[in-house]
């Protein structure tokens, strides 16, 4: 094993990033303040695990963190007015938990593997709305960031992975999805998400 992977700090989040995708979050807690620091001190080869939180697991078995997850960096902090730390961290890589240890201060640490579930392909036509729509999104919604350039919406891969970030799915859901050996899955059921809300 890899020992860059077998004592990555996890953070769960009802909130969700991919590979990819960025977020911007507010630490407060002195456990995720380490954390950061720790991860940046590592400088561009601290990774935080960023995983989805299950509501109907425990605590006390650390069954209430998701086994798939994403391996992100901090690309930037800044400390808010609010007097918390605000950072933005950026998905690089999927990955899965297979154990999971607590520190005195209950900061979770995990040993990951890589996760190359779906490789990149382009986008079918037949899906090309979800890109157009996710474009307008982006338009519409300008704190997500710049409109993404062509040849990200070309990529099945990547539009897939935003719109599992934006929709309000349930992470057991989810994480079914990115359980499957491609996107095709993901796109067929999030195409007939999108083309029902516009009905």
């Amino acid at each position: 094993m890899n020992p860059a992977l077998t004592n990555i700090p996890l953070f769960p989040l009802s909130g969700h990033v991919l590979p990819g995708g960025t977020m911007r979050l507010r630490i407060f807690e002195p456990r995720y303040l380490r954390m950061v620091r720790e991860v940046c001190a590592q400088g561009d080869e601290g990774r935080i695990g960023m995983c989805m939180f299950n509501e109907h697991g425990s605590v006390e078995e650390n069954t209430h963190i998701y086994p798939l997850a994403t391996l992100a960096r901090v690309i930037d902090f800044e400390h808010r007015d609010d007097g918390l730390l605000g950072i933005t961290v950026e998905g690089v890589e999927a990955c899965k938990i297979n154990q999971i240890s607590v520190d005195e201060d209950g900061l979770r640490r995990g040993q990951v593997e890589l996760a190359h579930n779906w490789q990149p392909t382009a986008l079918a036509e037949q899906y090309q709305h979800l890109a157009e729509r996710l474009c307008q999104v982006y338009h519409e919604y300008p704190e997500l960031g710049s409109c993404p350039t062509e040849d990200r919406l070309r990529c099945a891969r990547w539009v897939c992975q935003r719109w599992l970030e934006l929709l309000p799915l349930t992470a057991d859901v989810k994480q079914e999805l990115l359980n499957q050996p491609s996107c095709e899955p993901a796109l067929d059921y999030l195409s007939g998400l999108i083309q029902e809300s516009e009905n």
